[in-house]
């Protein structure tokens, strides 16, 4: 099959975007507003875009623009790497609450101060990483009323749970981080391969 996004129709139930990018890491967004109000929120449209220096994006769109709003105001946010453990709590936080409403107690999450924003840790995540904002970019819309924006933070603190360090290096396993799929399907990482690069790459 062939088809042209928003010009040609697809003749499948649903879109099949979100389906042929896969798997899409899922980033736990933890942000505050200018008047100190916590949102945390899950994004799949989520990953590291520079390794040095570190840095990571996420992608706000529709409704779910708590985050990038606060992240606009603020110039700050914490990205959370989801444990498979925390399931529940990551679909509670996907809830549309009001702007004013703290996901944290909605899904009965213990927030954690972090060491260099103000935005707050999760307890019993394995991974955090506290960003700057670098960049907030406007994207496309078809409804001018439901924006979208890519949110480019640089990584100026990084929180790894000693428990899933093995060896010196982190072992996603013990974790088994969630990964979003098309439609209403999720995945975790529960598994790993190592493969060597040719000299030449």
């Amino acid at each position: 099959m062939f088809y042209e996004p928003g010009k040609t129709s697809h003749n499948l139930p649903h879109d099949p975007f979100k389906a042929c990018v896969v798997p899409r890491p899922i980033g736990w967004i933890s942000t505050l507003s200018l008047d100190g109000h916590a949102n945390l929120a899950p994004y799949s449209f989520f990953n590291a875009v520079c390794g040095n220096p570190p840095m990571v994006m996420f992608g706000a769109s529709g409704a779910s623009r708590d985050s990038a709003a606060n992240a606009r105001a603020t110039g700050e946010f914490v990205a959370a790497i989801t444990p498979k453990s925390m399931l529940r709590e990551i679909n509670l936080c996907s809830a549309p609450l009001p702007a004013d409403q703290d996901e944290f107690v909605h899904a009965g999450l213990e927030k954690m101060p972090a060491s260099v924003v103000k935005p707050y840790l999760v307890k019993g995540v394995p991974i955090h990483m506290e960003c700057k904002v670098f960049q907030i970019v406007d994207l496309p819309s078809p409804n001018p009323e439901k924006p979208n924006s890519m949110v480019i933070g640089t990584v100026v603190g990084i929180h790894i749970d000693d428990a899933v360090i093995v060896n010196g290096m982190v072992d996603i396993t013990l974790f088994e981080p969630l990964t979003r799929l098309g439609y209403e399907e999720y995945a975790t990482i529960s598994e790993t391969f190592t493969v060597r690069r040719e000299d030449f790459w």
